[in-house]
């Protein structure tokens, strides 16, 4: 007999409200299909229509880089939802220069809007809510290579860096409150934005581009989008009621600990 390993046990997020952002593809969608799987109910978003989320999922357009795109997106959460038990903050990435000197200031600012100020805000605008049931959960998601910072990916690794410090303090403001607040820090994991990303530093470095971790992470192999999306979904279920302001790296081991 085969074990089908994205099974949920139980249906153990019945009645929960979630909203995932970036949830059309990669990792986002992973989660988007965990948590439907699971029994909640799921509205998740990307920049354009031209993604399609999981079946299941309520899509709304929205661009979380802005602060009017995080009130709308928000608002649409309200009026579909009517209010959100889970928070995923997926959205996320910026483009490789030649070093951190040829980052212009614009891409600086859209990785800080993209990859930190876009929890700030949507956290916002929905964690008042959480408090007043006192119950809830958030995740941001981060990057493992926060840990090992390199010029060419230094405005990302920075916002995301920044992103972890807020939400070990978030946590701490919330917990009185019963929401718990914790971070998913992945290493390198099998998307088409990863691809995209590898394949351009490939190109500006003029080496070849990996096409798996083998030779980086101890386990032997780069991740998968579930393998992320178990470790959210473990993050939001009751399982880890007792968890907060903890972050879960999971890279197979390839980046260092500390």
């Amino acid at each position: 007999m085969t074990t089908n390993r994205n099974a949920p046990e139980n249906r153990e997020l019945a009645g929960k409200r979630a909203l995932v952002t970036g949830g059309t593809r990669g990792i986002g969608a992973a989660v988007v299909r965990r948590l439907l799987d699971a029994g909640a109910e799921v509205l998740t978003t990307a920049r354009s229509a031209a993604g399609t989320a999981p079946d299941g999922a309520v899509f709304v357009p929205a661009d979380v880089r802005t602060r009017a795109g995080a009130q709308a997106l928000a608002a649409a959460a309200r009026e579909r939802l009517g209010g959100v038990d889970i928070l995923v903050h997926n959205a996320g990435g910026a483009r490789p220069h030649k070093d951190a000197a040829a980052i212009p200031d614009e891409e600086w600012q859209d990785a800080l809007d993209l990859n930190f100020l876009a929890s700030v805000r949507l956290d916002a605008l929905l964690a008042p809510g959480m408090r007043e049931r006192r119950s809830g959960a958030i995740v941001h998601v981060s990057s493992a290579a926060v840990a090992t910072p390199v010029g060419p990916f230094l405005h990302y690794t920075t916002a995301k860096a920044a992103l972890e410090n807020y939400s070990r303090g978030l946590a701490a403001e919330l917990a009185p409150s019963g929401v718990r607040v914790n971070t998913v820090s992945p290493g390198r994991t099998a998307t088409p934005g990863g691809a995209d990303t590898r394949g351009q530093w490939a190109r500006l470095s003029a080496a070849p581009a990996a096409t798996n971790a083998d030779d980086t992470a101890p386990l032997g192999r780069e991740g998968h989008p579930d393998d992320i999306a178990h470790a959210v979904l473990f993050l939001v279920s009751p399982r880890a009621d007792w968890l907060t302001g903890s972050k879960l790296v999971v890279d197979g081991g390839e980046f260092p600990r500390g």
